[in-house]
């Protein structure tokens, strides 16, 4: 299933209504696609289009702007290894090779089982942590050889790898495209003043305080 089930469609129009206008919320809308399907494929982006009323290639603009939306499909866990210039000196290097060998794939490939993709990044902030990675948007600092093996055993065996940063202890890891377990919701009163910037005419309420504050 391409397309976003009936019930991404209803959470769609959620997320469009916070918007003044549609096309503004493309970058959440793509984050919902990938979460349904790990990925974004031509058929979601032509179903988002038609969502927001833009063609299938504004859409497409827009998620190949972005290098956290993949175009095909990935494992379902993301595996982020970072070489730049900290980690480099400190290992990422090797970190990123050693990740090679112990799951048979290049930078850029999938295991044969759908499990892991590994990608080799740019900085993913964390310099002081080096060498560090970055699962589904979990983070690992400070990893050895034997720390990776010892996340990539947990993940293979369904556990929670004691070496990534999770929000709460024994956190699940969610399939690649899961940016949060739980999910903002806005009432119709909390959306009903939004309105396009060019309708606005009372000035934004922070000036309007550091106004009086001064």
């Amino acid at each position: 299933m391409s397309r976003l089930s009936d019930a991404n469609v209803a959470l769609a129009k959620d997320i469009i209504r916070r918007y003044p206008r549609p096309k503004s919320a493309l970058i959440p809308l793509l984050h919902l696609a990938q979460e349904q399907e790990g990925w974004v494929s031509d058929e979601a982006m032509a179903h988002l289009g038609e969502l927001v009323g833009v063609t299938a290639a504004e859409v497409r603009g827009t998620c190949t702007f972005y290098e956290m939306f993949k175009l095909h499909p990935v494992g379902k866990y993301m595996v982020n290894i970072c070489t730049n210039i900290a980690c480099q000196l400190l290992g990422g290097e090797e970190l990123l090779h050693h990740a090679e060998q112990t799951l048979g794939i290049r930078a850029g490939g999938t295991t044969n089982d759908g499990l892991f993709t590994i990608e080799d990044v740019e900085c993913i902030a964390a310099c002081t942590e080096a060498p560090c990675i970055q699962v589904n948007y979990r983070f690992g600092l400070r990893l050895t050889h034997d720390d990776f093996d010892d996340i990539i055993a947990a993940l293979r065996a369904g556990n929670t790898p004691e070496k990534l940063i999770t929000a709460n202890p024994g956190e699940v890891i969610p399939s690649h495209g899961t940016l949060g377990l739980s999910r903002q919701v806005m009432t119709e009163v909390q959306t009903t003043h939004i309105v396009a910037p060019e309708q606005v005419t009372e000035a934004p309420v922070w000036l309007a305080t550091s106004s009086k504050d001064s």
